[in-house]
């Protein structure tokens, strides 16, 4: 059938009733449980997991290739690849993402940014010629 690229494994954890202030750079898999005041970034060099459940909440940005999110942030989401939100995602601020899975229920408060793939140019129509 189709094919699913393997995700790559969650490495760490913060775990619940943890609280990290200040940014956050990860490797492979991060799953958050806990409280995060900070940016949570992912190395680029390689493909990247990022959990949000739904008993943590990240107040700063995020940026990951793959994102699940079921909990609460505050800050701009970057996905490179896909985003997930679940039934209680909570986004507070702009989400920016390739691909989209949203369930009923899931909350954002900001724009969502679809990135337009690279090969795809807009077709521009000139106001003189649409006589």
């Amino acid at each position: 059938m189709f094919a699913k690229k393997k995700q790559p494994p969650i490495k760490s954890l913060i775990a619940q009733g943890s609280r990290i202030d200040g940014n956050i750079t990860f490797a492979e898999g991060l799953r958050v449980d806990g409280d995060v005041v900070g940016d949570i970034r992912v190395d680029e060099s390689q493909a990247s997991l990022l959990v949000i459940s739904e008993t943590a909440t990240v107040m700063g940005a995020v940026y990951a290739d793959h994102l699940i999110i079921n909990g609460r942030i505050k800050g701009p989401v970057h996905a490179r690849e896909l985003l997930e939100l679940q039934p209680r995602a909570r986004i507070e601020g702009d989400v920016y993402y390739k691909a989209l899975e949203m369930h009923q229920g899931a909350v954002i408060a900001g724009m969502l940014c679809p990135a337009a793939p690279l090969d795809e140019k807009p077709l521009l129509t000139l106001a003189a010629n649409s006589r």
